[in-house]
């Protein structure tokens, strides 16, 4: 797959999902009729991540707009750190195994799971919450440490960034579901959707040394 064709597939829509007042009572989770709009963004608040998921997905009319039936999917969350879900460095589990609930419920033949770990990859699994939450909803949970996993591909006109090593399961993929966490970062100043990519290739460090914003850029 050509590396701007598989990041176009993983823009295809955002939800962005946060906190503060309460909101209305759950329905029940693949009972609640669909409702397509012709917008990009749903940003719902208030409530337990996987409850707000619910509701921002069917504002799109359902994760069937999404996945097909037969279909691999590759969500790949922040995993990177062995820190337990309060301490909030990486994506929610509760989050991430209502959206491999959701693929499967539309469909898809296997959803993975996986992420290029900062810290000790089977520590960061399990330690996070999302390889049981993963585990819990169907899902399959993939190591993304093991270098021999990796497929060169080209940058065209990167200025600084001219090949990637990217995780052959990402590559593989028929649908991309990017769910990062929001949180400040040293050398990015903001961590969202853009710097998670990062998690899908194998130098990451020659990245964070030089001309970060420039290989994010040219990655996108």
């Amino acid at each position: 797959m050509q590396r701007r064709n598989f990041l176009k597939t993983c823009a295809g829509a955002g939800i962005a999902v946060g906190s503060g007042i309460s909101m209305i009572p759950q329905k029940s989770l693949f009972g609640m009729s669909a409702m397509p709009a012709n917008f990009d963004l749903v940003a719902v608040k208030g409530g337990e991540p996987g409850i707000m998921f619910d509701h921002a997905i069917q504002s799109f009319g359902g994760m069937g707009q999404f996945v097909k039936k037969g279909q691999k999917v590759v969500i790949k969350p922040n995993i990177a750190w062995d820190v337990a879900p309060e301490k909030a460095a990486n994506t929610n589990p509760q989050l991430v195994g209502r959206i491999v609930e959701h693929c499967l419920a539309a469909g898809a033949k296997d959803v993975y799971v996986f992420d290029h770990t900062i810290n000790q990859w089977a520590r960061c699994y399990k330690n996070s919450g999302i390889e049981k939450a993963t585990k819990e909803a169907g899902g399959k949970i993939v190591a993304g440490n093991s270098r021999g996993k990796y497929q060169q591909i080209d940058i065209p006109g990167g200025k600084v960034l001219k090949q990637a090593d990217v995780h052959e399961l990402v590559l593989e993929s028929d649908v991309f579901i990017n769910v990062p966490v929001l949180k400040h970062h040293g050398g990015a100043g903001l961590c969202v959707s853009m710097k998670n990519l990062m998690g899908t290739v194998w130098d990451r460090k020659k990245w964070h040394k030089l001309a970060l914003h420039q290989r994010i850029a040219a990655f996108i």
